[in-house]
């Protein structure tokens, strides 16, 4: 990241004006955690939960990268984000950012999904090889029939991320809110750029899964990108700041395949085959 990226405006709000606010989460929530009531008991907590136990098609999952299937049908990601307005949310068991209306769209299959929300876990859900990292970010994208896209993103240790440093200072906020069990504190964060979302895809893998937190709803189509990018610790604790110390590592365990097939899409093959 170039200094001059740490230098020029973050948001349109300055930190004054910054309005933190608890609201009041979904009627019927049924509390789940990571030690307690951790992931081997979701499944129990609530009927609304069984997906979680039964489900056979479950996330996050490991990738074992000499095992994807290349898919020579796949195309890069079709993505195009716009800067938008947002709200930093603590919902008790992540940290998230909701975009007012969306933040741009993807486009598979002849389909638009759009950008609706951005959720961090730390460490990352979704392993390569066994390996997990500090930080997983997930693009939650819908279509307008409901159907679900997720873009993850992993993180290792390095320089500072430029899309978490624009958001350094509503985090700070967000983490000083102590809101009830039930409500979910609230940051408005005034614009967002989005620029850092939408690099070029070169290499990604593909599978169909579900949410990876209750109720684990299946049927949702994630993509996992290749390239690994860069996180400061700082940041990571930032990220970690807004949330009680049991969500603090907040990542399910890798689910069985249960013979799914992970397909891999791999811009350098895909341009030899054509250069044959």
């Amino acid at each position: 990241m170039a200094k001059s990226d740490l230098n020029m405006p973050i948001l349109s709000l300055a930190v004054a004006s910054i309005l933190v606010a608890c609201t009041h989460a979904h009627n019927g929530f049924i509390g789940f955690g990571y030690t307690g009531n951790g992931p081997s008991k979701w499944g129990n907590l609530s009927s609304e939960y069984k997906s979680c136990s039964i489900g056979n098609r479950q996330s996050p999952v490991n990738i074992m990268q000499d095992d994807a299937a290349p898919n020579a049908k796949l195309h890069d990601l079709d993505r195009l984000y716009v800067d938008a307005n947002a709200t930093l949310i603590n919902t008790g068991f992540n940290v998230a950012l909701q975009f007012e209306k969306d933040g741009g769209f993807m486009t598979q299959d002849g389909k638009n999904y759009k950008l609706k929300r951005l959720i961090w876990h730390t460490p990352s859900e979704h392993t390569i090889d066994k390996q997990q990292f500090p930080v997983e970010l997930q693009l939650v994208h819908e279509s307008d029939d409901g159907k679900l896209v997720v873009v993850a993103v992993l993180y290792d240790f390095g320089n500072p991320d430029s899309f978490i440093y624009q958001l350094k200072d509503a985090l700070a906020q967000l983490a000083k809110e102590r809101c009830s069990v039930d409500d979910e504190a609230q940051v408005q964060v005034g614009r967002v750029r989005t620029k850092a979302l939408k690099r070029h895809t070169r290499r990604f893998f593909k599978y169909v899964g579900s949410l990876t937190t209750p109720p684990c709803t299946e049927n949702v189509t994630w993509y996992i990108l290749g390239k690994v990018r860069k996180v400061a610790r700082d940041q990571i604790t930032l990220l970690k700041s807004p949330l009680n110390q049991e969500f603090q590592n907040n990542a399910r365990p890798v689910q069985p395949p249960n013979g799914r097939v992970v397909e891999l899409y791999d811009e350098a093959k895909h341009s030899a085959r054509r250069s044959n």
